[in-house]
C-alpha cells in the first residue's frame, strides 16, 4: 500500500531535524529547521499510528493462525479482527492525505481584501458583514487582524478593505474564501419589500516575506502626496501618502492610511509583496492547468462561489454543492469551519484522485 522506505526516510529526517534543533544552531537555521520539522509532525504521526495499527491486526491474524491458540483466546482474537481491519483502513487514509504535496503557503499568515462588487449601497453593506464575518472567525482562532486601509460605503459598510490577518495556518484555511459572494436580501432603504442581489469579491493572498519574493528597487515607482479624506488640517500640510507602482507587473498600491509616510510605505510595500507572490504562484498554477478558474471575478452577480440568501436563513457553496442553514451563525463566524473544512475534504479528495497513493 505505502513505500516502507519512503516513509522510513520521513520518519528519519523528523529525527535528524530533532536533533539538530537541541544542538543550538544559528537563529536563522533554528527558524528554518523549525518550520520543516513543524511540517513534518503530522506526517510522521500519522506514520506511527498506521504502523500501530498494522502490528495490531498483525498481531491478531498471528494469534488465530497459531493451532496452540485455545478456543476462548482465537474467539476473542476473530472478534477484534474486524475493528482492528477498520482501524488500519482509517489510518491508512489518514496517512495518505498527510502524505500528499503541501501548500508551502499555507502556514502564512494573509492579505484579506474584500470589495463591493455589483449592488452598489447594498454592495458596500454586504461587504462590510462579510469582513466583520473574517474578523470574527479570526478572533475564535486567535489570529490577529489589522487593517491596512479601508474605503467606507455611502450608507456604512465599505467599497473595499484591506487588512493583515497573522497567526499560524491563516492562509491554509481562508484560502478557499477567494471569488464573489453573493447575497440576497431585502436592504434596509427598500421600501417595498423586494429582495435584492448583489454580490462582493474577496481576495485571500499569502503574506510573503522579503526571503520568499525579491523586488528590484529599480522596477519601483514611489510617489508621496497629500492623504485625502478625513483627517482635518493634518492630512493636508503632509504629503505622508504613498503610490507604488512595479512598473514590470502594472501593479499600483496606494496606502494613506498613516500619518506616517513610513508606515504607509511599509503597509504598501507588503500588500505589493503579496499581490506579486500571488500572481507569481497564479501564473504557475496555470502553466499545470490552462482552465484554472480565476482567483476573483469581475464581480458580476452570475460569477459566485457561495450565495447568502438571507429571507432562508441560507448558506450555499456551489463549488461543492454544499447548503447549511445557519446563516446567522456564518455571519458570527461560528459555522464558516464547516464550509471551510467541507472545502478541504473535497480539495484532498481532488489531490488523492491525482495522486499514485
Amino acid at each position: 500500500m505505502f513505500a516502507q522506505d519512503k516513509l522510513d526516510l520521513i520518519l528519519r529526517r523528523h529525527e535528524e531535524i530533532g536533533a539538530k534543533l537541541t544542538s543550538g544552531p544559528d537563529s536563522q537555521t533554528f527558524v528554518a529547521l523549525s518550520r520543516e520539522f513543524a511540517a513534518l509532525d503530522e506526517v510522521t504521526a500519522a506514520i506511527r499510528a498506521f504502523r500501530s495499527a498494522q502490528r495490531d491486526l498483525d498481531g491478531l491474524r498471528d494469534l488465530l493462525n497459531d493451532p496452540s491458540t485455545d478456543g476462548e483466546m482465537r474467539a476473542l482474537a476473530q472478534g477484534e479482527v474486524e475493528i482492528a481491519e477498520r482501524a488500519l483502513d482509517m489510518a491508512g487514509e489518514a496517512l495518505k492525505i498527510a502524505l500528499l504535496p503541501k501548500d508551502a503557503a499555507d502556514e502564512k499568515g494573509v492579505i484579506l481584501e474584500v470589495r463591493a462588487g455589483t449592488g452598489g449601497d447594498e454592495a458596500s453593506l454586504f461587504a462590510g458583514d462579510l469582513f466583520r464575518a473574517y474578523q470574527k472567525y479570526a478572533a475564535s482562532k486567535g489570529w490577529t487582524v489589522e487593517i491596512v486601509s479601508a474605503s467606507e460605503g455611502a450608507l456604512g459598510g465599505y467599497k473595499e478593505i484591506i487588512a493583515e490577518i497573522t497567526g499560524r495556518g491563516v492562509y491554509g484555511r481562508l484560502k478557499f474564501e477567494s471569488g464573489v459572494h453573493r447575497v440576497q436580501r431585502v436592504p434596509a432603504t427598500e421600501t417595498q419589500g423586494r429582495i435584492h442581489t448583489s454580490a462582493a469579491t474577496v481576495a485571500v493572498l499569502p503574506q510573503v516575506e522579503d526571503v520568499d519574493l525579491t523586488i528590484d528597487d529599480k522596477d519601483l515607482n514611489i510617489e508621496t502626496m497629500r492623504a485625502g479624506g478625513a483627517g482635518g488640517q493634518h492630512v493636508n500640510k503632509t504629503e505622508s501618502a504613498i503610490r507604488i507602482t512595479h512598473i514590470p507587473s502594472g501593479i499600483v498600491v496606494m496606502m494613506q492610511e498613516e500619518r506616517s509616510q513610513h508606515r504607509n510605505k511599509a503597509k504598501a510595500m507588503s500588500v505589493l509583496r503579496s499581490r506579486l507572490y500571488a500572481a507569481e504562484r497564479a501564473r504557475l498554477d496555470n502553466e499545470r492547468s490552462e482552465d484554472r478558474r480565476q482567483q476573483v471575478g469581475s464581480g458580476d452577480r452570475s460569477e459566485r462561489i457561495r450565495t447568502y440568501n438571507f429571507p432562508q436563513g441560507r448558506v450555499t457553496d456551489h463549488r461543492i454543492n454544499l447548503t447549511l442553514y445557519k446563516l446567522d451563525k456564518v455571519m458570527e463566524g461560528e459555522a464558516l469551519d464547516e464550509i471551510i473544512d467541507a472545502l478541504l475534504r473535497d480539495h484532498q479528495t481532488k489531490l488523492l484522485a491525482q495522486s499514485d497513493l
